[in-house]
């Protein structure tokens, strides 16, 4: 399929089938208000690992479910209890150390920022570059977590938009899409750019979703 209209057809299908973002999938109502902050921090820190994006949604469901749903409830639970709780959701070849690393990146979110992520974002005062930085001071959280982060978060936090990141635009490619994030927001029209991105990713990390779009244009 070819041409402006063709790609503006892969962009629709692609939104409609698979824009789902990953908060949303994880039962994060996302808004600028501490609790989803930290569980959409916790659910970047899961994704950024070398693992299937269902496990990491499904153990931020049994985090939250455990109740280890904010930094207090995180920094008080027993190391045990975290580990516990990530294999419950099949987060089981990184437990013992992400439950480390949740630990003590609630301290520190606690220690510096009185566990609202509101106060980073005050902190970096309107600079995206700043906020990223600022994201990977905690434990567990590289250039990686830091983007998925932010590609979520711009729907709240509007200095971070429009984010479509390389992740994305290797999905775009797969799509054969053009790789020009500008070309693919003009594309996409109204659709806001993190569901635009989290659409993306998921084409690229899944070739039955690059399948499944393109036959679904084509039919149109």
């Amino acid at each position: 399929m070819a041409g402006r209209d063709g790609e503006r057809a892969v962009v629709r299908v692609l939104v409609d089938a698979h824009g789902e973002t990953y908060a949303h999938e994880a039962g994060i109502a996302l808004r600028n208000t501490p609790q989803p902050l930290y569980r959409l921090l916790v659910l970047a820190h899961l994704l950024s690992a070398r693992i299937r994006g269902s496990v990491a949604v499904a153990t931020a469901r049994a985090l939250h479910e455990a109740g280890l749903r904010d930094p207090r409830r995180m920094a008080d639970a027993s190391w045990q209890e975290r580990v516990d709780a990530l294999g419950r959701g099949g987060y089981r070849r990184y437990d013992e150390r992400t439950a480390t690393q949740l630990g003590e990146a609630a301290e520190l979110l606690l220690d510096r920022w009185g566990g609202d992520l509101r106060r980073l974002r005050a902190e970096a005062d309107g600079d995206a570059g700043e906020l990223r930085r600022l994201l990977q001071e905690f434990p567990g959280i590289g250039p990686s977590g830091a983007g998925i982060f932010l590609r979520e978060a711009q729907a709240v936090w509007p200095e971070a938009a429009p984010l479509v990141d390389a992740k994305a635009l290797q999905g775009a490619r797969r799509l054969g899409l053009p790789e020009d994030p500008d070309r693919l927001l003009g594309l996409a029209g109204r659709t806001e750019p993190a569901v635009l991105s989290s659409a993306l990713v998921r084409a690229a990390l899944d070739k039955e979703v690059v399948e499944d779009t393109l036959r679904r244009a084509e039919s149109r």
